[in-house]
Parts: structure tokens; sequence; C-alpha cells
């Protein structure tokens, strides 16, 4: 858990450096991996003598590459009938230059476990629109990231920092082919530091810093290698890639006269731009984490929450699966029943949002609130099988707020069921799984919702 202050407030390196965790978790990647990226990248960036302005753009750049990671899951599950994170995780190893990496890439990823026949169809469908499909995945992963990054309020370099991140020194990248100086060089530092991060929890020092070399001038920029291969023979360099403070470390990497102080609005704003990340995850849950976060807020109101109290409980709304990351579109967008592994790995969401949330003190208490949002009354919930006593009514108004939204929404077993069905529904759990009280405010604020267009009332 870190949080560094300046005059006590909440600095956005902070934030953004923890919630990179849930970037991770949808890559496929181990934990920390933003971070150690962004390491690597910042004694790359002071090592080609880039100005304060240009490393702040790095920073932020780095932090946020993954941002829009989640927004191409559903479609790559699609096209691989695979773990969408296996498959991230793995093809990141892979020379996208050499046919036959590619070939062998595909071979062992696409429709693993399922019968020869789906294998083949899948395996026919990427060799002849492979180049097609992989510059869509691309352009919509690189777009939604830079969307996220203005969102948030960055400069425009930061954006086009994340937009061009797969382009490649030779021209041969992707979504736009651009070659070299043509691609900012912050996507370039970002896209090189990405690689000696993967490859060295693939095979270690020695591993990336060979990879490396080996794509210099394909991939990479020459002079941006010359400078990782000075920066990686000064002393401590590697450690940061197996310390334990290292999001502290990467703080302090930040440029001083850049860093950024957060306010309660800007709070909410990254908020929303994180909901966002984890509402594109699946078809199924666009739009849930806001409307969650809007029927939390209406029934909070009701029941007496005091109004600083109410922001804090809308920002746990938009945040409480942001777990769900971490979860592949096998499980999520599944038609049919889930089996008991599957139904294990959506379980786990609620632990990872609890993770993820805890790694700042600021986010401590909101933690627990949110990541108890399946936990039930009578004690048959997760993670943790908390019993009512324990269970606080801001965590029984999220509760509330996301059992509406599941049951009233489109699923992939099922179509949206009516408001007043799904009421009927509920009022069947109450006293198990949903407080009565939450509920009867739930009811209340429904003309209120249906006026902002929430719901749709008969």
């Amino acid at each position: 858990m870190t949080e560094s202050v300046i005059s006590d407030k909440l600095l956005l390196s902070d934030i953004i450096g923890s919630l990179s965790y849930a970037l991770d978790l949808t890559e496929g990647l181990p934990p920390g991996h933003c971070l150690r990226s962004c390491w690597v990248g910042m004694h790359i960036g002071r090592h080609y003598d880039m100005d304060n302005d240009a490393l702040s753009h790095l920073y932020y750049t780095i932090l946020l590459k993954d941002a829009g990671c989640s927004s191409n899951a559903a479609r790559l599950f699609e096209l691989y009938d695979a773990d969408d994170r296996t498959v991230k995780n793995d093809f990141k190893l892979v020379d996208t230059d050499s046919l036959f990496q590619l070939g062998k890439f595909v071979l062992s990823h696409v429709g693993v476990g399922k019968s020869l026949h789906e294998r083949v169809t899948k395996m026919m469908a990427l060799a002849e629109r492979g180049e097609e499909f992989a510059r869509e995945l691309v352009s919509t992963r690189c777009e939604r990231g830079a969307d996220i990054a203005r969102q948030l309020g960055f400069d425009e370099e930061v954006a086009l920092g994340v937009r061009y991140l797969d382009e490649h020194w030779n021209g041969k990248g992707k979504p736009f082919g651009l070659v070299g100086d043509a691609i900012p060089v912050n996507a370039r530092i970002a896209l090189l530091s990405q690689v000696i991060e993967v490859f060295y929890a693939s095979g270690g020092k020695e591993f990336a810093v060979a990879e490396v070399k080996k794509r210099a001038g394909s991939w990479f920029d020459p002079a941006l290698v010359a400078a990782f291969d000075t920066a990686q023979q000064a002393t401590g360099f590697w450690d940061g890639f197996t310390c334990d403070n290292l999001q502290d470390l990467v703080c302090q990497l930040e440029p001083h006269s850049k860093v950024i102080e957060i306010d309660e609005q800007r709070l909410d704003t990254i908020a929303e731009a994180f909901a966002k990340v984890v509402d594109a995850k699946s078809p199924y849950t666009y739009g849930h984490s806001s409307r969650v976060a809007a029927y939390t807020l209406a029934v909070a109101k009701r029941m007496g929450i005091a109004p600083a109290r109410q922001q804090w409980l809308y920002r746990a709304a938009l945040l409480h699966d942001i777990g769900k990351l971490g979860v592949s579109n096998g499980v999520l967008d599944k038609p049919g029943k889930l089996d008991d592994s599957e139904w294990e790995q959506v379980k786990a969401h609620a632990f990872y949002s609890e993770q993820i949330l805890s790694r700042l003190n600021v986010f401590a208490e909101l933690a627990q609130v949110a990541a108890a949002h399946h936990e039930r009354l009578d004690g048959k919930g997760y993670p943790h099988g908390l019993v009512a006593a324990q269970i606080s009514l801001e965590t029984r108004i999220i509760t509330t707020a996301d059992i509406f939204d599941a049951i009233t929404a489109d699923r992939p077993y099922r179509g949206p069921i009516a408001v007043p069905d799904a009421i009927a529904i509920m009022e069947k759990e109450c006293g198990t799984a949903i407080d009565p009280d939450c509920l009867e405010a739930l009811k209340q604020a429904l003309p209120e919702l249906a006026a902002q267009g929430f719901v749709q009332l008969p």
C-alpha cells in the first residue's frame, strides 16, 4: 500500500500507479508490469536527455499504455476462442516480423481444448484475414486508450503516445505503419520498455537485453536501444524489477516540476474513466458500472447518507467491479451455465477488486466496501463469507444497485428483465441477499431514475 502526499494532497502518480495493476490483469501480465515498464522507460528517457516536459509525458504514457486493453478483449476471444488474457500475454513474446513465430503462435493458441473442426475453422479465418484482424485489434485498443488518456485530462502528447504504442521503427507496426521519427518518442520508449519488462519476466536480464538488441533498427529506434544499454549497466537498474517498494520508487521518478496534485473532482474523473475500462471488457457489461453508480447514489440519498459520503460511495460503486478485468471473456461472455472452475474465476473478481483498490491508503476503506458487493446477509456470499453484522450499510447499498442492474440488463444467457419483474425477484431475496430498507429506497428512486433515462417504467 502506498501514498505520496504534497501539502496533504494525493498525487496523480499514486492513483494511476495503483490502478495500473488493473491494466496488468487485463493483459494477463504479472502484477506491477506497468510500473516496471515505467521504471525502465524513465531511465531510458533520462539517458536520452529528454527535458522535464517530455519526461512527464513519457511517465504517464507508460503508466496508461494499456488503458485501452479491455476494449478488444471480447473480439480477441471471438477470434481465438481461447482465454484472452493468455493470448495477450503470450503474444507479447512474438516477433511479428517473423511469419514462423506468428504461425507457431496461432497453432498453439487458437481454440485450445476445442474440437479439431473448430480449431481448423478459426485457423483458416486467421490465415486468410489475420493482418486485417490484427490491425483491427490494435486500432481498437490504441484509440480507446488515447481516449481514456484525454478523459483523464492529460496533454495530447500522452494520448498520442498511447495511440502509437504499437508502431515499429521500420514501419511494420500497427495500425498506421508509421516509420522512424514519425512515431512520437514517448510511444517508441513505451514499446521498448514494455518489451524489456516482458522478456525479463520470461527469461531474465540477459534474455531481455539480447532480444532488444536483436530488434534494434526493426522494432526499435537504435538510438533508444543505445540509451537503454547505457541505463541497464548502471548500478541499481535491474533492482527495480525485484524490489518491494517499486511504486514508491516510480513515484520518485516523476519530474518534480511536473507533479500533479489530485482534488476530489479529478479523483471522480479517474474513477469514471477506469469504470469505462472495466465495462469495455464485455459487451454485456457495457455501462454497468456507471448505472450501478447512479443507482447507488439514488439509494444513498434516500437512506440519509451524508452528501460527502454519497460522493465517496458513488466512487466506490464506479470501481466495484475493477477486478473483472482479471476474468477471461470466455467466462464473462459464456451463454450457458458456468462449470465449477469458471465460477471460481468469477468469484475471484471481488478479491481482485479488493487487492487493487487496497494498494492506496485513500482507497483502503473504499476497497472493503466496494469489493464486498457479493457478500450476503445470510453469510453465503463471497469473497469472505461475511454475515449481516459484518456488512456495512454502504456495501448493502451497492449490492442492491448491482443486483438490480444485473437483473434488468442484457446478459449472454438471457435478455433484460422488466423493472417490475426485477423488483419482484429482488423482494424474494430480502433478508438473505438484499437489505429490505435499501430495496425500499431503490423503489422510491425509480421515477427519478426513469426521468434520467437509466430505467424504463411501464
